[in-house]
């Protein structure tokens, strides 16, 4: 029995479902927290201190969901959230020094797992694989933009 141009396509996208949920999970465990909080946290371990109102624009998530975030975050003894005597209205943020290194011990974690992720590949075979994966995400958001445009295809 022929396979089908159409049956491999959905093979294909069925398997990059597979392979989502199973990267998002583990990336997850590594880490130990949601997409949203893993991306707070990178970004406060990349800065010393970030006043709360910069971390929320460059994080990119809505004000009320960084402040819950951010308690949670406070109440687990991972941030702290103080005011400076210089500036009393606005909160500032940086990571707790023990959660500072428990983080940058989960990225090692991660890391190791990608290189074992992608291991057995060429040089070649990667970066031909980067290339097919931005066409796929370059297409999503074409067909995402027409759909939200009202063009159907």
């Amino acid at each position: 029995m022929s396979v089908t141009i159409c049956t491999v396509r959905l093979q294909i996208f069925l398997q990059l479902q597979a392979v989502n949920k199973e990267l998002t999970s583990k990336f997850e465990s590594c880490l130990g927290s949601s997409p949203s909080r893993v991306e707070i946290l990178h970004y406060l371990l990349q800065h010393e201190e970030v006043a709360q109102s910069a971390l929320q624009k460059e994080v990119n998530i809505d004000a009320a969901a960084v402040t819950r975030h951010l308690k949670q975050l406070e109440a687990a003894g991972t941030i702290v959230r103080y005011r400076k005597e210089d500036n009393q209205r606005a909160t500032w943020v940086k990571l707790e020094a023990e959660a500072k290194r428990q983080i940058e011990h989960s990225y090692q974690e991660k890391s190791q797992f990608v290189k074992d992720t992608l291991a057995g590949f060429s040089e070649e075979e990667l970066e031909q694989f980067l290339q097919m994966l931005d066409r796929v995400s370059e297409n999503v958001s074409r067909v995402t933009k027409s759909q939200l445009g009202g063009e159907h295809k």
